[in-house]
């Protein structure tokens, strides 16, 4: 059985991203008599939406959002996150869904390396990010960082500046260190 979350709790809730957990009611179910619970889900940053989903047997995840040290954990292996491994330009776009879909935080750094990167590359030859890299990127960014928000209890979209922050004081400590 799947852990019951609380009144209040944030969760991540598939490719919705974080969400509070508003409350949770039975319904009866179609033409069943019996009553099934369901969670009634309100996404983060999406004033006035709402999403009503079932406790047992959700096909979507759904998990609880990461703890402060955990958050401190990933920024700080951020720089050995590897990038998405992507053959060819067809299989790009359901590279990042896939990668969204797991609602792993690292998955999501992943992509918004790749794409960094794919921006960078694409700037030095003369052309853009195109839409669908930069909707990828979006959806990755403000799933992460609305996430993050929530433990280092800062507002989402100062997230990105506290982590580049904190990856150059980490960066600044190891250049320091001397070698051998």
């Amino acid at each position: 059985m799947r852990k019951l979350f609380s009144k209040g709790e944030y969760i991540v809730y598939g490719t919705t991203g974080v969400c509070r957990v508003r409350d949770i009611t039975a319904m009866t179910a179609g033409d069943a008599s019996r009553e099934k619970l369901y969670y009634v889900l309100e996404p983060v940053g999406v004033a006035g939406s709402r999403i009503m989903t079932p406790v047992e047997g959700n096909k979507s995840i759904l998990r609880p959002i990461m703890s402060r040290e955990e958050a401190y954990r990933l920024i700080d292996g951020i720089l050995e996150v590897e990038l998405l491994r992507i053959a060819d330009d067809k299989q790009r776009e359901a590279m990042y869904k896939e990668a969204l879909k797991t609602c792993d935080c690292r998955e999501w750094v992943g992509i918004i390396k790749t794409l960094h990167m794919r921006k960078k590359d694409r700037l030095a030859r003369g052309k853009r990010l195109t839409e669908v890299d930069e909707r990828y990127l979006k959806k990755a960014k403000d799933n992460l960082y609305r996430e993050l928000s929530i433990p280092l209890e800062i507002p989402a979209e100062d997230v990105e500046r506290f982590i580049t922050e904190r990856i150059g004081e980490q960066s600044g400590k190891r250049e320091a260190v001397p070698a051998g």
